[in-house]
């Protein structure tokens, strides 16, 4: 009843803002949603159908062949593997060190706090450069290695930060509750902080999973293997080649006429298969995310 009531005593503004903001969110999921739509679309329809164009909003003949072609390739097959290794890898491990470090940057008796913060801080603003860092991999024997790709993002100042306020507005009774029960720091930490900052953790992981599945250009400058090659790199190539229109582009769809298939093609499947797997990872963490996120931002 109050629902209607206040519906029925609303102002003609009212219901014209409404419908406008309603039209607006409508337009802005048109304009985000319509191009990964329509690539896939043309990626699923007969790759020799698609070249006459006219295709919006379901494909006109549904053909799979470039997807079977390439997913048959050895190259990015093998570049799967990078991938999801790099981010399996990497993600809990960058995750559970970040957290590590937040752990005691939160507490404020830790013997030159302000000190120690700071200098994670200025890391920040100011870095070595590009020759410096890479003198520092190469005299770390991490050049053309896998755990190039993994150990360098293993810590993040701003990620850090994020957890380090979480933990800060949590309940310091808690911590003391369990100092008087006899427990350490690190029963604190995997006993308390971990369970308790499961929203910011997820956070910081989701956005590290995202960092991991779309770097490419650090395997471009710090390794040479083709075993070594994520997927956005092998994606990156695929779409440099055709907008190029090199030899090894023409080679690639070259002989593939039976199965129908082209450089544009190619370029389409590529894409949603590089970029469908992370897209379905942010429904199952949103609630996390949104709820880390806030509360991981009210101190700075």
């Amino acid at each position: 009843m109050n629902t209607k009531k206040i519906k029925a005593n609303r102002s003609p503004g009212e219901w014209a803002l409404d419908i406008f903001k309603v039209i607006f969110l409508v337009l802005v999921v048109v304009v985000t949603v319509y191009p990964f739509w329509n690539i896939f679309v043309i990626s699923i329809n007969d790759a020799t159908d698609a070249v006459r164009g006219g295709i919006y909003f379901w494909p006109r003949i549904i053909s799979f062949s470039s997807y079977k072609e390439i997913l048959g390739q050895t190259a990015f097959q093998n570049s799967i593997k990078v991938t999801l290794a790099r981010t399996l890898v990497g993600t809990p491990l960058a995750v559970l060190c970040t957290a590590m470090l937040a752990y005691p940057l939160s507490r404020k008796d830790l013997v030159g706090h302000k000190f120690w913060s700071l200098l994670f801080v200025f890391t920040m603003y100011f870095g070595g450069g590009q020759v410096p860092y890479y003198m520092v991999l190469k005299n770390l024997h991490l050049l053309n290695n896998f755990w190039v790709l993994v150990l360098p993002l293993v810590m993040s100042v701003y990620n850090m930060i994020l957890i380090r306020s979480y933990i800060e507005s949590m309940p310091a009774e808690l911590f003391e509750a369990v100092k008087i029960d006899g427990g350490n720091d690190l029963v604190v930490f995997f006993r308390i902080i971990i369970p308790l900052a499961k929203p910011i953790l997820m956070t910081v992981a989701l956005f590290v999973a995202i960092l991991h599945w779309n770097s490419w250009f650090d395997a471009y400058l710090y390794t040479n293997s083709q075993n070594l090659k994520p997927m956005q790199q092998i994606l990156v190539e695929i779409l440099n080649q055709y907008q190029t229109g090199s030899s090894t582009s023409q080679q690639m769809s070259a002989g593939k006429s039976a199965q129908a298939v082209t450089p544009d093609s190619i370029r389409m499947a590529a894409t949603m298969v590089v970029t469908i797997p992370i897209v379905m990872i942010y429904p199952l963490i949103q609630r996390y995310f949104v709820k880390g996120i806030m509360l991981g931002a009210v101190k700075g």
